[in-house]
């Protein structure tokens, strides 16, 4: 299998993309089964919080186009097939990541490419190694960004640098991503495993609902007005109130002690 899933008894939900020989470059039986993961962990309740990682030195080489085009070279595809294609991959791939309602920890070493970048970009906590590489390689291959490129980027670091690294095509060090702000912090690579096991096992012992919905208003708000806004908040604070969680939260304030949340 290209994608390896490993469900541990915190309720991490761990994938692991798995094509070594191709630096873990996504290809279309990968994308199936990520599309497959991302959409389960969202309703098996079983599942608190989701690591996003690559076997060996990479992370992700961003799609594997040279298969595609192979493919595409043996069976010329009818016009449009792109504009097909993509919807219903990396374009439903990068929400699904982004808006999963259960938090997404995205773990880099070595390259994140294209794709790889975004879905760096789209999980909620990104923690690489200082000497990761994170690249949007588009113009250099003579073609336009996908996956969300153009609408993360932006938000994430600005427009200036948004054109850098899309249209200069400057390769970024996971320091660098951490300074502009692209992902959540840079560590030493032997630090990596252990920082982004904290980060899932916090997250995965959080009151999951409340988290879920507080993501769902943080992307939501990146494109409404405030006082649509305002009326989702209130929508996810009646929800978020009437859960086991919102109770033990409150029992665990009045008792001077730490909550102990089970994510319901």
């Amino acid at each position: 299998m290209s994608l390896e899933q490993q469900l541990d008894e915190r309720g991490v939900l761990t994938l692991r993309l798995d094509r070594t020989d191709k630096r873990n470059a996504i290809d279309d039986e990968m994308m199936t089964a990520l599309l497959d993961a991302f959409t389960r962990a969202g309703v098996d309740e079983a599942v608190r919080a989701v690591v996003l990682e690559g076997a060996g030195e990479h992370f992700c080489g961003g799609a594997d186009i040279v298969a595609r085009n192979t493919e595409e070279r043996e069976r010329r595809p009818r016009a449009g097939s792109i504009q097909r294609r993509v919807p219903t991959q990396a374009h439903r791939l990068i929400p699904l990541v982004a808006g999963v309602q259960v938090p997404v920890v995205c773990k880099v070493r070595g390259w994140a490419s294209g794709i790889g970048f975004q879905l760096a970009l789209a999980a909620d906590v990104c923690i690489a190694a200082r000497d990761a590489r994170f690249w949007e390689p588009f113009a250099e291959r003579g073609f336009t960004p996908d996956s969300g490129a153009t609408w993360l980027l932006p938000r994430r670091v600005g427009e200036v640098r948004a054109r850098e690294l899309l249209l200069l095509g400057r390769v970024l060090s996971g320091e660098e991503a951490a300074e502009w702000g692209a992902i959540h912090a840079a560590v030493d690579a032997a630090g990596l495993d252990a920082a982004v096991d904290d980060i899932a096992a916090r997250l995965a012992s959080g009151p999951t609902v409340a988290l879920g919905l507080t993501k769902w208003l943080l992307h939501e708000g990146a494109q409404a007005s405030l006082g649509a806004h305002l009326a989702d908040e209130a929508f996810a604070l009646e929800l978020s109130s009437r859960t086991d969680d919102f109770r033990e939260g409150l029992a665990a304030f009045r008792e001077k002690r730490p909550p102990r949340f089970t994510g319901r």
